[in-house]
């Protein structure tokens, strides 16, 4: 170990990286999601909206140039550009479907997030019909944020003139990683020119916020390689940056190789969180606060995040496209994940809904405290407003548990991590999930 590799990973047991899922996104885990409550989806779209819930948009791109080997979300590298039309225009025929539902009728949406998949991987003309039509269906003069995920290599001057002009606000560029040998290994589609070549670009744009993502851990990372790509991001100067701790969901090409006896090398937990905190030790010297488990923000920039501000205070999510989630009216629910049954039920005119869920009263609270976990500290008063509960009392044995292992520390206004506790924060929530759901599948 080098004199400047820091304490944090020094003299504990040092957890290998197995295959399943860490990073904890919703609430009960989808694994209790299914089929036999898709009225409950149904009954939700068509009930009336609770006062003074915000609602958001999501649409899934699932388009990309190569699928990662740690990826696990829906995306495909076969299409071509007839398919791609045919794809957005069911997505433009299921948004046209969800406007007319009591639910959603007449509501503003205040955020908007394109996620993949590869949003920048499809060309300008058909993002400027994708949003020219979105912005005809549903009432656009609300929407503060509008988040583009990009992959670096599939921009252009041109694309990023066209992603600017369609009114995208918040551009988060799938960086990873500033080592090309690291970037190669893990399947990733860009080399390190092609984040040089498109910054430029980027820049002249004038974006409100240039968030770019880092993973901590991909395969082939070391303390140097490490060291070299958050000075790099430094460098950069984004206005934040997103750092996630490597890991093996099942779905993914690694996971694969894991489960067939191939040996992958990805370094254990503590190794990958002492990473992640040395980042955020170097963000927070060149002027970034820390923001969540994940992100920092730059001070001087006023950065929010409005989408994850508001999902994780209980806001709509109105998710559109193959295999996305919603969360409508208290209801989880995911579209169809086949490219054929769901172009099939959409052109269809039928519903594309694949699975859902509707938690008991008590669990949208629990959902809510643990996605807000993420933010480092749980605001008592917010939770007994909302929901007329003492989140301090229900769960003060978890806390007092919690507190022993020195992962958070409680006060008069309810609980605030520690910088070690926000570091493995997914491995402290199921800790708060019901009875029936611990120990179970997440996905």
């Amino acid at each position: 170990m080098s004199q400047s590799e820091p304490a944090t990973a020094v003299g504990k047991a040092h957890k290998k990286t197995e295959v399943g899922s860490v990073f904890v996104s919703n609430y009960p885990p989808y694994s209790f999601w299914g089929e036999d409550q898709l009225p409950t989806a149904e009954a939700a779209l068509d009930a009336a909206p609770v006062e003074g819930t915000s609602l958001g948009i999501y649409m899934h791109i699932p388009f990309c140039r190569r699928r990662c080997k740690f990826c696990y979300f829906k995306v495909f590298t076969d299409k071509n550009a007839k398919e791609i039309e045919r794809y957005l225009g069911a997505l433009l025929r299921e948004a046209e479907a969800l406007h007319s539902r009591p639910l959603v009728a007449g509501r503003k949406p205040e955020f908007v997030y394109v996620g993949g998949g590869t949003p920048s991987y499809i060309s300008a003309k058909h993002l400027r019909m994708l949003f020219s039509r979105m912005r005809e269906i549903y009432p656009w003069e609300n929407v503060r944020e509008v988040t583009f995920e990009c992959e670096p290599g599939t921009l252009t001057e041109q694309k990023l003139e066209a992603i600017r002009e369609v009114g995208v606000t918040r551009l988060s560029l799938g960086v990873e990683n500033f080592d090309d040998e690291i970037l190669r290994e893990n399947g990733r589609a860009h080399e390190t020119k092609e984040i040089d070549r498109c910054m430029p670009w980027v820049r002249a744009q004038g974006f409100d916020q240039l968030n770019i993502d880092l993973i901590a851990g991909m395969v082939g990372e070391t303390w140097e390689t490490w060291r070299r790509t958050v000075q790099k991001a430094i460098d950069l100067g984004p206005d934040s940056v997103t750092v996630y701790q490597m890991e093996l969901p099942f779905n993914t090409v690694y996971s694969k190789d894991a489960l067939g006896g191939a040996p992958i090398t990805i370094a254990d937990w503590e190794t990958k969180r002492a990473w992640h905190d040395w980042a955020f030790e170097q963000f927070e010297q060149q002027g970034y606060d820390v923001s969540s488990s994940y992100t920092v923000f730059k001070k001087e920039s006023k950065t929010e995040f409005l989408y994850r501000n508001a999902l994780w205070h209980g806001a709509d999510l109105l998710g559109m496209g193959i295999s996305s989630f919603s969360h409508m009216g208290g209801v989880h629910y995911q579209n169809l994940a086949n490219w054929d049954r769901y172009l099939d039920a959409v052109e269809g005119g039928q519903s594309p809904i694949h699975r859902a869920y509707a938690p008991p009263e008590g669990e949208k609270l629990t959902r809510e405290m643990i996605l807000q976990m993420k933010l480092g500290r749980v605001d008592a008063e917010y939770f007994k407003e909302k929901f007329g509960v003492d989140v301090m009392q229900r769960y003060a044995e978890t806390f007092d548990r919690l507190v022993a292992e020195q992962a958070l520390t409680l006060h008069d206004k309810g609980a605030t991590l520690t910088r070690a506790g926000l570091l493995r924060v997914d491995t402290l929530l199921p800790e708060f999930y019901d009875e029936k759901y611990q120990n179970a599948r997440y996905t």
